[in-house]
């Protein structure tokens, strides 16, 4: 009686490219803190990193197209980039309205609702992608004429306004290249899904130990999450898919 080989499944929650983008992620924040953490852990000495990121780039080469691992890399740094830069000008924005409606307590709070500041603010300056990429989204659906006049008219610049707008486009745009692929077409083999379950396995393993050692730190404890860092790549995906065609002229 022969027996019958069971097929290799996925243990992640999220498509191949995500997967991959996401373990680069947390390659890249780990050698940012490569001297913090080598000195807890001293098997992660090089060239540990540096052979982790080749193995994801040949991962992508390899399955998903010899031209995918620049961009993806590129998009991942983008959407960093982004990050870092967009909180910036949302905080400038919401002290000028605190600032400028401390009189008027009712649309001051209204304000910080409507632009999403309430819901996703303290979590987006802790490094949540995720609340991050909400409170851009939110800020730009909600910034209608009469908002924008109404704040501008208090003294914010609408320069300042129109460039938090921009970072939540820049920051669709930057997932462009991840929806280019399938994670689930025919040509990932289940030697493929084997490689990516490895992946897996290690690099959530490393985000793991490094998450207990920055335990009190939120900030980088949350650059090491595989489930943050991957949910904030499907929410920007996913807005990308949803938002509004242009109109035609």
């Amino acid at each position: 009686m022969s027996s019958t080989s069971q097929k290799e499944t996925r243990k992640y929650n999220c498509s191949d490219v995500v997967l991959l983008t996401t373990a680069s992620t947390i390659v890249e924040n780990a050698k940012l803190n490569k001297a913090d953490l080598v000195a807890k852990r001293t098997t992660w000495v090089d060239p540990f990193f540096p052979d982790l990121e080749a193995r994801i780039d040949n991962l992508i080469k390899t399955y998903l197209g010899i031209d995918s691992a620049k961009s993806l890399r590129n998009s991942t740094l983008t959407l960093r980039n982004i990050q870092l830069k967009a909180l910036t000008k949302l905080g400038d924005v919401k002290t000028q309205i605190e600032s400028d409606f401390v009189k008027e307590p009712t649309i001051k709070k209204e304000l910080l609702i409507n632009l999403g500041f309430a819901s996703y603010y303290v979590q987006a300056t802790n490094k949540n992608q995720e609340a991050t990429v909400n409170l851009l989204l939110q800020f730009k659906q909600n910034m209608t004429a009469a908002i924008k006049t109404q704040i501008t008219s208090k003294g914010t610049s609408a320069a300042t306004i129109d460039e938090v707008i921009s970072y939540a486009d820049a920051l669709k745009d930057a997932n462009i290249n991840q929806e280019t692929f399938k994670s689930n077409r025919p040509t990932i083999t289940e030697e493929a899904v084997k490689e990516f379950n490895d992946l897996y396995i290690d690099i959530t393993a490393i985000g793991k130990i490094a998450q207990r050692f920055y335990k009190d730190d939120v900030t980088l404890k949350e650059t090491f999450s595989f489930t943050k860092i991957a949910n904030a790549q499907k929410v920007a995906a996913k807005a990308k898919k949803e938002a509004p065609e242009p109109p035609t002229k």
